[in-house]
């Protein structure tokens, strides 16, 4: 199940006002030290729609409540789980893993970049058991390349944004946009800021661009992840030359002297670190432009070949957008982010979620539709 909230559409201003607030004042003290201390943003047990969907009234159980009624522009977090439940890996809608298979030199790319981390810390490892380094420093570095792979694993297989075929344009869009984009390949709506991958076959939310190394398009959905593993490595690098030139130039007592058969092994990791720290360092710099500018690889290139980067009225994208509103303790970990506004963030809503959510705020039942295959859409494109 996806973990983001959503604001409320549908919900009146003045209504249930004495209620929330009610609330709200019964919230235990640790969400307040919580929310002052960590930064998170949203409570994740009162903001949820404590609603099951799969309730049967005609089995003779009571009716379920319905959840308190949120006012208009409150967030909330959507109890319903729509992701697919089918064993399968793929790109397409109805996968219920995301992996890309169609790239093969993408999946060697990746599978690369694994063997080089793992023999990193084989290496390091070695120099811990022959007293090279201290265990102290090999445990760090090998700390550091287990988040590393972490992140490179939830990069590479979580869902960069893909754009539904249901999806349709948000309330903001509808209300300041007159026409909206549809992408010829996928014959759906098309987002802002979003691009059609033909690798992966994909519409993607704020594409920055398709990684080999990940064997994945970089989106709005798994940006966090791919700067954790850029951070991670850029470390892990660094970390690796600078205990490398210690030794090296520092220290000349008898300690410090490397076995014979791993000053080889060095000698080859400190040319892939070297590589790895420039690469790193390169891609950090370009996915910092791409924030604060807000304007992604893909689009940038577009610009340029038009020369018309002085004309772009993108906005920096917030780290909120990125690292989500669970809290600074949950930014370095590779845990999928709770998105203050998820519409917002992917360019997007869902027509099933809208429908859900007007009819748990009119207190009625709502009517979960069971999927049915896709149909082929051919011809002219109806508006949205």
């Amino acid at each position: 199940m996806r973990n983001y909230t959503n604001k409320n559409n549908y919900g009146v201003e003045d209504e249930n006002n004495q209620q929330q607030l009610q609330y709200r004042g019964n919230r235990p003290m640790g969400s307040a030290f919580c929310r002052s201390c960590c930064g998170r943003d949203y409570e994740p047990i009162s903001e949820k729609l404590e609603y099951d969907y799969t309730h049967d009234d005609s089995t003779g159980k009571p009716p379920q409540a319905f959840p308190r009624i949120r006012s208009r522009g409150e967030r909330y977090v959507d109890s319903y789980n729509d992701q697919p439940w089918t064993c399968s890996m793929g790109t397409n809608e109805e996968n219920g893993t995301w992996m890309n298979s169609a790239d093969q030199a993408g999946t060697i790319m990746a599978t690369l970049v694994w063997l080089l981390m793992l023999y990193s810390a084989a290496t390091v490892t070695l120099l811990t058991v022959t007293e090279g380094i201290p265990p102290l420093l090999g445990m760090l570095y090998c700390f550091l390349v287990s988040m590393a792979l972490a992140s490179h694993a939830k990069t590479s297989l979580s869902d960069p944004g893909s754009v539904p075929r249901a999806a349709v344009p948000c309330e903001s869009q509808r209300q300041t946009q007159q026409s909206h984009s549809m992408c010829g390949q996928c014959q759906t709506f098309k987002p802002p800021f979003s691009h059609h991958c033909r690798i992966c076959n994909r519409c993607v939310s704020r594409m920055d661009h398709h990684c080999p190394w990940m064997n994945n398009c970089v989106g709005a959905g798994n940006l966090k992840h791919f700067i954790l593993f850029l951070c991670y490595t850029w470390t892990c690098a660094a970390f690796a030359l600078s205990l490398f030139g210690w030794n090296y130039f520092f220290c000349d007592v008898e300690e410090c002297t490397f076995h014979p058969v791993i000053v080889h092994l060095v000698r080859v990791m400190t040319v892939l670190c070297i590589g790895a720290f420039l690469f790193t360092s390169s891609m950090l710099m370009n996915v910092t432009y791409g924030i604060l500018t807000g304007i992604g690889t893909i689009d940038r290139l577009k610009k340029k070949a038009t020369n018309t980067m002085s004309q772009s009225d993108e906005e920096p994208i917030e780290l909120i957008d990125v690292f989500g509103v669970a809290g600074f303790h949950t930014w370095p970990l590779p845990i999928d982010p709770v998105f203050e506004d998820y519409d917002k963030v992917m360019g997007y809503s869902m027509p099933q979620r809208l429908a859900r959510e007007q009819q748990l705020m009119e207190r009625t039942k709502p009517f979960v539709r069971t999927p049915q295959k896709p149909i082929n859409m051919c011809g002219d494109i109806l508006p949205v």
